[in-house]
């Protein structure tokens, strides 16, 4: 599932697919939000590329079953967003969806600018990224807001500002830590969640700028794809 908004979608469907298609063994339904429930119910696994898509009373039903069925999701970026800009406040995450976010275990509340940070293994004994290095990633930094246990897998730190988001300031508290790739479990099932992968094309922010700066994030690295090639299998259940 790839849609919603200010993002390339185009560009983050093409490449996931073919990531998808290297796998001869899987067979692929494409949509755009979570309008076919039917789809969802029946489906072996999900992942999803979205931002700014909220699933209707009636569709949340049929994640939940999904979830309840044992099935995994792989969910990546902007899935546990909701935006709404509030003039003279910023972009606001709006708490419409607690029960979408509590199956995906976190909604992203704000990202300051972007520049390259650093990420972290939490679990280096862990198959996912097992024999992953630290590396920098040219992304946005999610900072989120989390909903019930959750394993993470990699993570970075950041305190400081978010500028033009409504929760701007982020001191340091309990903890500056925050959740990159992580595993949360619900329902029976299991939800994969990474937060790398921002991409951006020229014309993604219309109407409110005519054209804006092509970016392509994590997408670029080749630590990324290995990360996606690993969460794939792990969501299909391949053993290679």
């Amino acid at each position: 599932m790839c849609g919603g908004l200010y993002h390339d979608m185009d560009y983050a469907r093409l490449e996931l697919l073919k990531l998808l298609a290297e796998h001869e063994r899987i067979r692929m339904r494409v949509g755009a939000d979570y309008s076919d429930g039917d789809a969802i119910a029946a489906a072996d696994f999900l992942v999803t590329y979205t931002c700014d898509v909220i699933p209707q009373p009636d569709q949340q039903e049929a994640l939940e079953r999904f979830l309840a069925q044992g099935g995994r999701w792989l969910a990546l970026h902007g899935t546990n967003s909701v935006l709404r800009y509030v003039k003279g406040r910023g972009w606001e995450a709006p708490r419409i969806a607690p029960g979408f976010m509590a199956m995906l275990g976190s909604q992203f509340l704000a990202h300051p600018p972007i520049v390259p940070y650093r990420v972290e293994v939490s679990d280096p004994t862990h198959p996912l990224v097992a024999g992953i290095d630290a590396f920098d990633a040219d992304d946005e930094l999610y900072l989120s807001e989390y909903h019930g246990e959750r394993h993470d897998l990699l993570h970075t730190h950041f305190t400081g500002e978010a500028p033009g988001f409504v929760d701007h300031t982020w001191p340091m508290a309990s903890s500056d830590r925050h959740s990159v790739l992580y595993l949360h479990s619900h329902g029976g099932g299991e939800v994969l969640y990474c937060t790398l992968g921002h991409c951006r094309g020229k014309y993604d922010m219309r109407p409110m700028m005519a054209e804006s700066p092509v970016e392509r994030g994590s997408w670029k690295l080749p630590v990324y794809h290995e990360l996606l090639r690993r969460s794939i299998r792990w969501a299909a259940r391949l053993s290679s």
